[in-house]
């Protein structure tokens, strides 16, 4: 059987200007490109250019100021570059994550689960659809943050012949100390349960709010063991995933072969 080549995943854990758009992308820009390293992905944070913030007065259009700065950036890097920040259409605000590729062209992800203790889904629309790309033939699942706490969002689907929806979860996230046990229980339970790579994206700092966040930018394994901890210092750094070693645990332990089948109706949505 043909066997994907390893992925190069790089994870941009930093310190971010309160609303600051220009100064954000500033230091990411420079904080990226001060080491040479090689990824088919770089990962942002959630709400890399603002911190987690619900004013709307720093929302952009699609091709604003910070989509035209990810497409340079994937153009430069020759890779996909992805994060969320705040994009206003249609009279409604999302927390979308952008899913940007080197030749230019995009997808998107409107956050599903807008965090109510904070009151996102007050200032927010919330998304409908999960989006799985493509990235050198493996297959990606890009979510936000509170995300990370459904599991059925989460979920990987077994398809007949036992092909998976996904190989890899990401979760670019805003996620603050005080719940920092939260994240690293959720993380490897999330990667378990759907004998994929997950890897949550995380900041440093302090926002305006008065939130700490300490990152923990984490990967794990399809068994659920760690393979990749950031620390607590503003970093990039990458991380390799063998496809060979995640098929080997598909085949060994193949319990996705007994899911129960269910789907998630929207007219039932939210009762």
């Amino acid at each position: 059987m043909f066997m994907k080549k390893d992925l190069k995943i790089a994870t941009v854990q930093a310190d971010l200007y309160w609303e600051d758009i220009d100064a954000n992308l500033a230091h990411l820009e420079e904080l990226i490109s001060a080491q040479a390293f090689e990824a088919d992905l770089i990962v942002l944070p959630e709400m890399f250019n603002t911190g987690f913030t619900h004013n709307q007065a720093v929302a952009e259009h699609m091709n604003g100021k910070t989509f035209r700065w990810m497409k340079l950036l994937a153009t430069q890097h020759n890779c996909v570059v992805t994060g969320s920040y705040i994009i206003k259409e249609g009279g409604a605000y999302y927390n979308r994550l952008i899913w940007m590729k080197a030749d230019g062209s995009f997808l998107f992800y409107d956050k599903r689960h807008l965090f109510r203790m904070g009151k996102e889904h007050l200032a927010f629309h919330a998304g409908d659809e999960k989006l799985i790309v493509e990235l050198e033939g493996w297959r990606i699942c890009p979510l936000i943050c509170y995300d990370l706490r459904f599991p059925i969002w989460s979920r990987n689907i077994s398809h007949p012949g036992g092909s998976m929806d996904y190989d890899v979860l990401i979760y670019p996230s805003s996620w603050p100390e005080s719940r920092h046990h939260v994240w690293n229980t959720l993380l490897p339970a999330r990667a378990i349960e759907n004998q994929a790579y997950t890897i949550g994206v995380n900041r440093i700092g302090q926002d305006g709010n008065g939130l700490n966040y300490q990152g923990g930018s984490q990967s794990y394994g399809p068994k659920g063991f760690s393979i990749h901890n950031q620390g607590t210092a503003q970093s990039v750094e990458v991380v390799t995933l063998s496809y060979e070693v995640l098929q080997g645990v598909r085949d060994r332990f193949p319990a996705h072969l007994d899911q129960d089948r269910f789907e998630i109706h929207p007219d039932l949505d939210r009762i």
